[in-house]
Formats: structure tokens, sequence, C-alpha cells
């Protein structure tokens, strides 16, 4: 069973860090690309950040330079190290997984975490 298991969301005071880490099943991480997507109350689940292979990364114009995601091949983990964190970036954070092309091992399209929360206190 493919699993998307986050860890390190919380509370933090504005201007705060917290690393966000998503360890992903074997069987898909290395043919995935992923990332992360938030949903903040009243709003739509928006892309925060993603990372194709080794250093392709895209980020949302909101969290460029304060926020930095990461692959660790060995642990099939992925990271969103968050700093000079905002109120605004209070939301539920989910960890996401596509396929570099075509379809995951698995048939699917893609995965998603279960969400972790990220309250950012003023």
């Amino acid at each position: 069973q493919v699993q998307l298991v986050e860890s390190g969301g919380g509370l933090v005071q504005a201007g705060g860090s917290l690393r966000l880490a998503c360890a992903i099943s074997e069987i898909i991480f290395s043919f995935s690309a992923m990332g992360w997507y938030r949903q903040g109350p009243g709003s739509q689940r928006e892309l925060v950040a993603m990372v194709v292979l080794g250093s392709s990364t895209n980020y949302a114009d909101s969290v460029k330079g304060r926020f930095t995601i990461s692959r660790d091949n060995a642990k099939n983990t992925v990271y969103l190290q968050m700093n000079s964190l905002k109120p605004e970036d209070t939301a539920v954070y989910y960890c996401y997984c596509r396929p570099l092309a075509g379809l995951l091992p698995t048939g699917r399209r893609d995965y998603w975490g279960q969400g972790t929360q990220v309250t950012v206190s003023s």
C-alpha cells in the first residue's frame, strides 16, 4: 500500500521556522515529482513548491526566498523548510506526488498525504 506520511507541522510565532517532512513509499518515490500544496481557511488548495529531479524546483511567488524544498533519495523523503513564517502561511499542508512521465508504477496519476496543520501566530 502506497503511503505519504507527513510530519513537522505545528504552531509557531511569526518570523519562526518549521520543517515539514513527507516519507513516501519506495515503490513510487524514484518515479515521482513531489511537492507541497496548502489550503488555508476559506481558500482553495494552492501549490507551494515542487521538486522534480535534483535541483529542479519551483515555488509559489508568495514563498520564494523563505521556503526551500528538497528531497532525500536515500530516505525516500521530501522536505519543506519554512523560514520567516507569516500568519498568512497558516494552512493545512499536503504532500503530493505525481509521475515524472506517464503513470506511476501503481497505475495511478497522483497521491496525496493526509495533511499537516501549520499555524503561524502574529
